[in-house]
C-alpha cells in the first residue's frame, strides 16, 4: 500500500501527535503529512472555537452570542493562519531553513489539534460545573493550548532543521514579519478602497453632468 495515501498520511497524523519530533522529521524527509488534513485541521479548530464561545455552560460563558459570526470568525482564523505560514516562510528563507511552506503549513495546521479538542472538551464540561470550579475549565484548556503551541514549535523546529534557541528567535521573528504583512494589507486595501471612491466620484459627477 502505498506509504502516502491519504488514509496513511492520517494515521500518520496520530502518530505525530504522539511523536512529534520524529512524526514532523518523516513528514518533511519523507512526505507523509497533508496540507489538505492541515486545512482540515484549521477548520475544525474555527468550528471549534466558535462552538465553546456559543455553547459553553452558564458558569464560564460571558459572551453575547447575538455578537457571535461563525463564518466571519472562520474566514478570519484562515486569513490568520494563511499569513502566519507566509510570515515564517519569509524569515525561515533568510535563516537557511530546509522547510518548504506545505511543511510549514502541515507544522502549524496539525499543532491546532490538541487546542481543538480542548475546546470541545471544556465545552462539555463546562455544563457539569459548579459555581466556584471554573479552575477546572481552565486547566484543560490551558494544558491542551499549551501542548498545541508545543507541537507547533517542535514542528518547525524539525521542518526547518533548527536548534531550540534559533526556533525561538524565529518565532519571534516571525510573529514581527506578520505585523507588517498585516499592515501592508490594510495599507493596499486602503489604498484600493480611495481609489475606487475616487473613480466612483468621477463617474457620478460625470452622469450628474450628462
Amino acid at each position: 500500500m502505498n506509504e502516502n495515501s491519504l488514509r496513511n498520511k492520517i494515521k500518520y497524523f496520530f502518530y505525530t501527535m504522539s511523536h512529534p519530533m520524529d512524526g514532523f522529521y518523516w513528514i518533511r524527509h519523507k512526505e507523509r503529512g497533508s496540507v489538505l488534513l492541515a486545512i482540515v485541521l484549521v477548520i475544525l479548530f474555527s468550528i471549534s472555537f466558535t462552538t465553546n464561545r456559543l455553547s459553553s455552560g452558564f458558569v464560564v460563558n460571558t459572551i453575547d452570542s447575538r455578537g457571535v459570526d461563525s463564518l466571519y470568525e472562520l474566514i478570519g482564523i484562515l486569513a490568520f493562519y494563511l499569513i502566519l505560514c507566509v510570515s515564517n516562510w519569509s524569515i525561515t528563507c533568510l535563516m537557511n531553513g530546509e522547510g518548504r511552506l506545505k511543511d510549514i503549513a502541515i507544522a502549524l495546521g496539525y499543532g491546532t489539534f490538541p487546542i481543538t479538542f480542548g475546546m470541545f472538551l471544556t465545552t462539555i464540561v463546562s455544563h457539569f460545573l459548579a459555581e466556584g470550579e471554573q479552575v477546572f475549565y481552565t486547566l484543560i484548556l490551558g494544558v491542551c493550548i499549551a501542548y498545541g503551541l508545543l507541537l507547533m514549535m517542535m514542528g518547525i523546529m524539525q521542518v526547518h532543521n533548527y536548534s531550540l534557541g534559533k526556533t525561538l528567535i524565529t518565532v519571534l521573528l516571525t510573529f514581527v514579519a506578520f505585523l507588517i504583512i498585516v499592515f501592508l494589507i490594510l495599507l493596499l486595501s486602503n489604498l484600493l478602497g480611495s481609489v475606487v471612491n475616487f473613480f466612483v466620484s468621477v463617474y457620478r459627477e460625470l452622469i450628474f453632468k450628462a
